[in-house]
């Protein structure tokens, strides 16, 4: 198909397209003239991946250049490039990080079993960790971090049900870590809005009942 085609099927415009062939995150086509190239299946593929990491992962187009630089890469085993993958989709804040938060940080990750070539120090999940206790402390929130183990036991279930599904539709090591990819990005937005819903649930089981109470009671008291 032409560059025309795949914008159609695709839906992304192409000056955009364009843009993504210049910064390396959509592969050239097959020149079939010198100014018209071929395009196929793999790159309608690529193009929906780098969508979804930009339009719902928020990624940088850096990140995104990270992620599939990853997922492209031939000499590591599939349990690394996912780890790496992981690496890449985890944005860092920018922001200075209070030296024990980031100590925290470290100590629940190697607590709760850090992997084999993670490093913590580096890592940009690391970050993201210390960045949110740093910002639970400037509130006064000093004792957020004992909520992380509770977050640990939820968090496997739902990885093992990530994993699962990733490894039981996959049909090849690069279906592997896409899907990785795109079930992590839409997975972390899905859980967002679960656990809002669930906290509607909570809060009318704990506080919405009690609160009828209390109004049901100074009503009685008039």
């Amino acid at each position: 198909m032409r560059i025309g085609e795949l914008s159609k099927r695709s839906g992304v415009p192409v000056p955009t397209i364009k843009y993504y062939l210049r910064e390396g995150l959509l592969p050239a086509g097959v020149l079939t003239s010198p100014n018209q190239a071929h395009y196929d299946e793999s790159h309608l593929r690529r193009l929906r991946l780098v969508r979804a990491l930009i339009d719902v992962g928020e990624l940088s187009i850096s990140s995104v250049r990270d992620a599939l630089s990853a997922i492209d890469a031939s000499d590591e085993s599939l349990h690394v490039k996912l780890g790496q993958v992981q690496e890449a989709i985890s944005r860092a804040p920018s922001t200075p990080l209070d030296d024990e938060s980031v100590r925290e940080a470290e100590a629940f990750i190697a607590q709760y079993g850090p992997l084999e070539g993670y490093d913590i120090e580096c890592s940009g999940v690391s970050r993201m960790l210390a960045a949110v206790l740093s910002a639970a402390r400037s509130l006064g929130h000093d004792k957020f971090g004992e909520n992380l183990g509770a977050y640990v036991e939820g968090m496997r279930i739902i990885a093992e049900a990530d994993i699962e599904y990733v490894m039981r539709r996959a049909t090849s090591v690069d279906d592997v870590v896409e899907s990785m990819v795109v079930g992590t990005i839409l997975g972390d937005a899905a859980m967002i809005a679960v656990r809002r819903l669930a906290h509607a649930q909570e809060s009318a089981k704990r506080i919405g009942d009690s609160a009828a109470r209390a109004s049901a009671a100074r009503e009685g008291e008039r």
